[in-house]
């Protein structure tokens, strides 16, 4: 056996050997956890001093030496102990051995339990908020694209065929507002992070005389955790982020697999910056959209993420059980992974090269002025689906004779229904086409410019939004400035 100290060592005589320390450890996964518990750690000592369950001396002492620990592992110049079981006990373990006795009454009134609880509380209210703005600086990106973009038109596609042409700009809108409700998902996970644990103790709360309110203000927190039971086993809002994690990848994903097609010889819409490709080790003329190809396969690793975190806590029963040891490494893999696809995508769109010409070419092709004219007929009083059929039959006469709608003349038009009248050629112009659908979110520049600037203040909201946290942040590292005394 080790003679590793652990922190229930007066009731066990012997103490794990070095692969059940190993096997039990989650310091490699918990210890980017450090300034949330160096934070509460803080805010818990001062309220203790507060209400007069330590002395002032100690708790200017606990945070001088805390504060002193935050200092180094940010510097660098921390050494981590392997044989501390987790962040928790690292920093204690430190403490102890810098300040001495003090450090010791740090735990009075609290359990790792609550204190994981709060630190992962606190962590996943500051990386909802980084990844609100890295999807804000996708989203604006867009619309920049978009705007530069207003008058380009593109093949819009169904079953990935030519079906009707859109403006590009109406197309990039799309992802926004994807991208739009992403944010709104953020932003409940951040909300539903936002209570305080700290104060449950293990399960059933402290017989010592706390101030809970006071820890929540010091942290950031808008309220307490009413249930002590389930203030320690609740990671709800751990599946949450992750969730919005896993949608927000999945949205990139199809964003990348749109980039990749585009860029293809075949589609040729638009063409990748050199900094965001890569070429072959044997095939010189290759230029391979690999960063948007790995934002489409990273995806599966975040929906096994999200599998993976629900699993571990479909069967625990209540309070805290050492199942929950592995609720982290899942859920911060999916932030770095979503923090780390959004970046890329964002640096994809602000450097490609839209090539207009090519999308104007494809916008000819496919008779996707076929509806316009199915359309033209029911306005003159023909049933639609008999002027479905109408139309149908010139699409099909146009394949076997290697011709596009716009070739036909107003007698051949009139061959096929004389409904068709002198202005019915007019019909075919993809320019027209798209100017027609001006309904409320349609096509038709007028309509999207009304949802660029809809998109835009409702980017504008979020971003309001985000600086009023990140402004005087909620998350504060290693609670209030240093060397501010305590009252």
């Amino acid at each position: 056996m080790s003679d590793a100290k652990t922190p229930w060592g007066g009731r066990f005589t012997g103490t794990p050997g070095e692969f059940q320390q190993r096997f039990g450890a989650s310091l490699g996964v918990d210890a980017r956890l450090y300034a949330e518990d160096i934070a509460g750690s803080i805010a818990h000592a001062r309220m203790l001093a507060a209400r007069s369950i330590i002395s002032t001396d100690d708790a200017v002492a606990i945070e001088g030496g805390l504060l002193g620990i935050l200092r180094d592992i940010e510097a660098g110049t921390f050494a981590f102990d392997l044989a501390d079981e987790d962040i928790h006990m690292a920093v204690e373990g430190e403490l102890t051995r810098r300040i001495g006795e003090p450090g010791k009454r740090l735990h009075t009134g609290r359990s790792r339990n609550d204190q994981v609880a709060t630190d992962t509380r606190l962590h996943a209210k500051r990386e909802a908020l980084r990844l609100f703005g890295a999807n804000a600086a996708v989203r604006a990106t867009i619309h920049r694209l978009a705007e530069d973009n207003i008058e380009v038109i593109v093949p819009g596609y169904t079953h990935l065929q030519k079906a009707q042409p859109v403006l590009l700009s109406h197309h990039l809108l799309a992802y926004s507002w994807m991208l739009a409700r992403d944010a709104k998902r953020l932003r409940n996970a951040y909300k539903e992070a936002d209570a305080l644990p700290l104060g449950s103790a293990a399960l059933a709360g402290t017989t010592f005389d706390i101030d809970r309110g006071m820890v929540a203000h010091e942290l950031g927190f808008s309220s307490v955790i009413e249930n002590s039971l389930d203030a320690v086993s609740d990671r709800d809002f751990l599946v949450d982020l992750t969730y919005a994690c896993t949608l927000g990848m999945v949205h990139l994903s199809r964003l990348a697999e749109e980039l990749i097609l585009w860029s293809t010889e075949e589609f040729g819409f638009i063409t990748l910056d050199d900094a965001w490709s890569t070429g072959s080790s044997i095939m010189p003329q290759k230029k391979n959209p690999d960063f948007a190809e790995l934002v489409r396969g990273k995806t599966g690793r975040v929906v096994g993420d999200l599998t993976a975190l629900l699993v571990t806590l479909k069967g625990l029963p209540l309070a805290y059980n050492k199942d929950m040891q592995e609720d982290k490494e899942p859920a911060f893999d999916a932030i770095d992974t979503y923090a780390d696809s959004l970046r890329a995508v964002e640096g994809m769109l602000a450097t490609l090269r839209v090539n207009a010409e090519r999308m104007a070419e494809g916008a000819r092709g496919g008779f996707m002025a076929a509806t316009d004219l199915a359309d033209y007929l029911a306005a003159h009083g023909v049933p639609f689906r008999e002027a479905h059929e109408i139309v149908g039959k010139l699409v099909l006469s146009c394949e076997r004779e290697g011709r596009v709608l716009q070739d036909f003349t107003h007698a051949e038009l009139q061959a096929a229904s004389p409904v068709f009248g002198d202005d019915a050629l007019a019909t075919v112009a993809i320019d027209a086409v798209v100017a027609r659908r001006t309904s409320e979110g349609g096509t038709a520049p007028g309509r999207v410019r009304e949802q660029l600037a809809l998109a835009t203040a409702a980017l504008a909201r979020d971003e309001r939004w985000l600086a009023e946290r990140t402004g005087s942040s909620a998350v504060r590292r290693g609670g209030r400035r240093e060397g501010e005394v305590l009252r």
